[in-house]
């Protein structure tokens, strides 16, 4: 049972292997558009491409969901990873624009440069167990911590892709593919990583129902998060570096840079997170910091020039993510123990699933025109998100807020 679970240990392996998994998400994000692009797919094909990879991580995080009760949590990660290596083998050898998607479909694959997999709601699960509701929203930072600056540090290795490519006398190309070949052989770092679990975990004993006494309120927030998701579906980092490859001419070595910085900001901003939190509340944290990082992005659209729009979407990195740990502290908090994986899974699959749309639509858009109608799209769904949460939720408080003590 996870009760058995030494706290600390088991946080810090779930943390680390975040980690590993985040640096190597953090560099296919970008290489994705360049590798499809240098393949000779258009704007559009990329986004079906993209599309597809999210809607993949949506069916497989909805499996889940409905094992993770039933089953082993070390075997079920042990499983992610094997598909991890799998994914970034076949897609470092496929050339066309099927294969390409079914690998997309069936893999691992991160286009957002965040995490979106069927990891996803075993750690969320583990980490909400094994902390204190006085410590949930702090450890999610971590977390979050955790992958922002791994992820950062994958984007900026992108810059070193040509040059060491030259060196072993690879075309541009062939470096790129050995790319998602590392990509692939992250894989066994995080299995390494997970098998320092205790043996024998399992999740908590689920009702008959995986979720029932929470269903309504999980639902309401689950439709929420899914507006969220369309519309951060527009700015997916892989979105975002395909239009600053086609509006400005940036080089992949300098989006490396660009969103190495901007990961930094993402995870600078996780340290003040749960502060936040604590002293405005988690529904005021999410709300408050998102909107802002909404109209930065609007504003990114109308820029006149490359350096504005690289500053403006600075500002929203350094705001946009602030929402992450308290999102998903809050979830954990409003339900059961035994409901916690479920309600990850479930908040989780209709936002990946919502967010797949997105990537085509943004795609057709670029096609059309250079503008960034993405954009513009993507921060208003985002703006009208964080209103509706607010006039929906701003009463339903998690236990450590109405002074009912913590949570199981």
């Amino acid at each position: 049972m996870i009760a058995s679970v030494q706290p600390r240990s088991s946080a810090n392996v779930v943390i680390a292997a975040r980690g590993v998994r985040a640096f190597g998400d953090g560099f296919t994000a970008l290489l994705l558009p360049a590798y499809l692009g240098a393949l000779g797919l258009s704007a559009l094909q990329i986004g079906v491409v993209v599309t597809l990879t999210l809607l993949g991580s949506a069916a497989l995080t909805l499996v889940v969901g409905l094992l993770a009760h039933r089953a082993r949590v070390r075997t079920l990660l042990a499983g992610a990873c094997g598909l991890m290596l799998v994914t970034g083998l076949a897609f470092s050898q496929a050339r066309s624009f099927w294969p390409l998607a079914v690998v997309g479909f069936f893999g691992t694959l991160n286009p957002s440069g965040g995490d979106v997999s069927l990891f996803l709601p075993l750690e969320h699960s583990l980490l909400a167990h094994v902390g204190a509701a006085k410590d949930r929203t702090r450890l999610f930072a971590h977390y979050s911590l955790a992958g922002s600056l791994m992820a950062a540090g994958g984007a900026l290795s992108v810059r070193a892709v040509d040059p060491l490519g030259k060196l072993l006398g690879m075309s541009h190309l062939a470096a790129i593919q050995g790319m998602f070949v590392l990509y692939g052989l992250l894989a066994f770092a995080a299995l390494a990583l997970y098998g320092l679990l205790p043996r024998g975990e399992t999740a908590p004993e689920p009702p008959r129902a995986p979720l029932r006494q929470s269903r309504n309120q999980v639902l309401r927030l689950s439709a929420l998060f899914s507006l969220d998701s369309f519309g951060g579906g527009f700015l997916l980092q892989s979105m975002l570096a395909l239009w600053l490859f086609h509006r400005f001419g940036m080089s992949l070595a300098t989006a490396g840079a660009f969103f190495f910085w901007a990961g930094l900001l993402t995870a600078g901003s996780m340290l003040v997170a749960s502060p936040l939190a604590r002293r405005f509340g988690l529904v005021n944290t999410m709300v408050f910091t998102h909107i802002p990082a909404g109209v930065c992005v609007i504003a990114a659209a109308f820029a006149p020039n490359l350096a504005v729009v690289m500053a403006l979407l600075l500002v929203r990195a350094a705001l946009s993510s602030l929402d992450v740990p308290a999102r998903t502290s809050y979830v954990m908090a409003i339900v059961s123990p035994a409901e916690r994986a479920a309600a990850a899974s479930i908040t989780n699959v209709p936002r990946s699933l919502a967010s797949a749309l997105s990537p085509t639509l943004a795609g057709w858009m670029l096609v059309a025109s250079p503008f960034g109608w993405p954009l513009v799209c993507g921060g208003a769904l985002k703006i009208t998100y964080d209103l509706c949460l607010l006039a929906l939720f701003r009463h339903v408080k998690p236990p450590e807020e109405t002074g009912g003590g913590p949570a199981p």
